[in-house]
């Protein structure tokens, strides 16, 4: 029985006449007038992976001679619990050479993005990532996204088995039209009617995008409160035992609007170690929102939203029903950090795996470290894999011991051992969006920034005697939430260029959203309340108790 809503947005009625998302998207590939594209196919392209963006630094200047908007796209990879091995990280290296800005960046979301790709490089790019055994599909658009999983195979014995569970997940919720594979790979095209039938997403495809997090306590560095769809991993005397399952997570706000807002996932129940259940179960979820989401109102087609109009226990109820099985109770579990652990780990298996830092994900060659060069180097030796946090940082992954002398003088050789060593606790733990130049919906700085603010912070961390304190610092453009600023101990979202709101008092481990405390502030007013903050903790904190708690305590109860 069909759920959609007779008004639907306009983007609804695109999807639905997309012919399984081709729209005119070849008619706007050969037009060589314009790097951009058609207006309907501004949202279909999202689903191949990309975004189309134009460099807003130059708008000015670009208006003044009265050209057109110096228009690139955005492309994005899909790499099920952040993994690629150390031939797709040379392909990687040298596509980003040749068609793009040479920036390879990490994201958020634990896979990579690249920027600046002009129209006409796009197919080529596509084409070269596809011989690189890579794909772009369904990393955007209103879609399940990138599946993010624990990143570190230390974190316990059980991570191949949920790192498997995100491959599978990711495999069944690709969508099935072949329209990506015939406008940019140049498959054949399919007689009329005989694609596979996409029982799924149907025509509609999801409300609203739909981003989905497999964590293993103690540690929660996917931020798995933060995502649609949460699955924590319950493990007892080394053996999976199944997963709690968690919905109705989301960062995005809108400035202003209390209708739009930030929230974290509702625990359903328990899900035992059985994988047809615990892949019918994310199936389902799934349908759920694609038949109960709002299609009317796009600020309002998250899931999240669907959870609090429907209810917690509805939820439950409906889920169990198309299942045909009913949830156990939550089983217990703990979190004890989310941030990354640096330098070198040996897992249980005897493999060795290096994390590195990357300032906001960005890896490139500057006047402060070649970067791009050392890892580059790595690749090429075959000797280490690369997995990616949702910390925005790399680790260097599955060395055999014998291997490990040769990676590790490598890092040394380039200065990359150095560099992880000296940034400061609160710097590696930060993370920031992208935002401008290249964000549509960018307000403020927040990569090209955060780096000087922290700058500005660290003297403040040492002054109160607080620089080995763990705190968690995420910067956004936007309210948009790419950095998951909400979820931060002390975040910063974009209102206009050098206009930040202050939020405060989210908790260390991801559990508990922080609150507007001050908005649009300057760096003077920034710091002069961080400042404040710091001195306040460090003379009345109790034992024990973190910022975002004390921040928390004293602000807002």
């Amino acid at each position: 029985m069909s759920t959609t809503t007779p008004a639907l947005s306009a983007f609804e009625r695109i999807k639905m006449a997309s012919d399984g998302l081709r729209g005119t998207l070849v008619e706007s590939l050969e037009n060589e007038i314009t790097g951009n594209i058609n207006e309907d196919d501004h949202g279909l392209v999202r689903f191949h992976g990309m975004y189309l963006q134009d460099d807003r630094d130059r708008r000015e200047e670009r208006a003044a001679k009265k050209l057109e908007r110096l228009y690139s796209f955005m492309i994005r990879l899909r790499l099920a619990g952040g993994y690629m091995t150390p031939e797709q990280w040379v392909a990687l290296h040298h596509i980003a050479g040749e068609h793009s800005t040479g920036v390879i960046k990490i994201t958020t979301r634990q896979t990579i993005q690249l920027h600046g790709i002009l129209k006409s490089k796009v197919k080529p790019t596509l084409q070269a990532f596809n011989e690189a055994q890579l794909t772009t599909l369904a990393t955007c658009g209103d879609i399940n996204r990138n599946v993010c999983a624990t990143a570190h195979p230390k974190q316990s014995p059980v991570h191949a088995e949920v790192f498997g569970y995100a491959k599978e997940i990711s495999d069944r919720l690709m969508p099935k039209t072949n329209g990506y594979y015939e406008i940019w790979l140049d498959a054949d095209k399919l007689a009329d009617k005989q694609e596979e039938a996409d029982d799924l997403y149907q025509d509609r495809y999801m409300p609203r995008k739909f981003k989905i997090g497999l964590a293993i306590p103690p540690h929660n560095d996917v931020d798995l409160f933060t995502n649609d769809l949460g699955l924590i991993a319950i493990v007892e005397e080394g053996q999976l035992k199944g997963f709690n399952i968690a919905v109705g997570g989301g960062m995005s706000a809108t400035h202003g609007n209390p209708d739009h807002y930030p929230r974290l996932a509702s625990i359903l129940g328990f899900v035992e170690n059985d994988r047809e259940k615990v892949l019918k179960a994310v199936y389902e979820v799934l349908t759920i929102q694609r038949d109960y989401g709002n299609r009317a109102d796009r600020k309002l087609a998250r899931l999240k939203y669907t959870v609090d109009r429907l209810g917690v226990q509805w939820w439950r109820e409906e889920l169990e029903r198309r299942c045909g099985f009913a949830l156990e109770a939550e089983k217990p579990f703990a979190f004890t950090q989310r941030k990354d652990d640096y330098g070198w780990e040996q897992s249980a298996s005897g493999l060795w795996y290096y994390t590195l830092f990357v300032e906001n994900g960005r890896v490139l060659d500057d006047e402060k470290i070649a970067l791009k060069s050392a890892l580059l180097e790595v690749a090429q030796t075959g000797k280490a894999a690369f997995r990616f946090t949702c910390n925005q940082n790399l680790t260097l992954a599955d060395i055999r011991p014998e291997d490990k002398d040769a990676v590790q003088e490598i890092l040394e050789r380039y200065g990359l051992v150095e560099h992880t060593q000296k940034a400061s606790v609160v710097r590696g733990n930060a993370i920031a969006c992208v935002a401008l130049n290249t964000c549509a919906l960018a307000l403020a700085e927040s990569q090209r920034y955060l780096p000087t603010l922290i700058s500005k912070m660290e003297p403040l961390l040492e002054k109160h005697g607080l620089q080995d304190e763990e705190v968690i610092i995420r910067m956004t453009g936007c309210p948009n939430g790419c950095a998951r600023p909400f979820a931060a101990e002390i975040g910063f979202v974009g209102t206009a260029l050098g206009k930040y709101n202050l939020q405060i008092g989210g908790d260390r481990l991801g559990q508990r959203l922080n609150r507007l405390y001050k908005e649009s502030l300057n760096e003077e007013q920034i710091l002069t309340e961080l400042d404040g903050f710091f001195a306040a903790f460090k003379t009345g904190r109790t034992e024990g108790e973190t910022l975002g708690d004390f921040l928390n305590r004293n602000y807002f109860n």
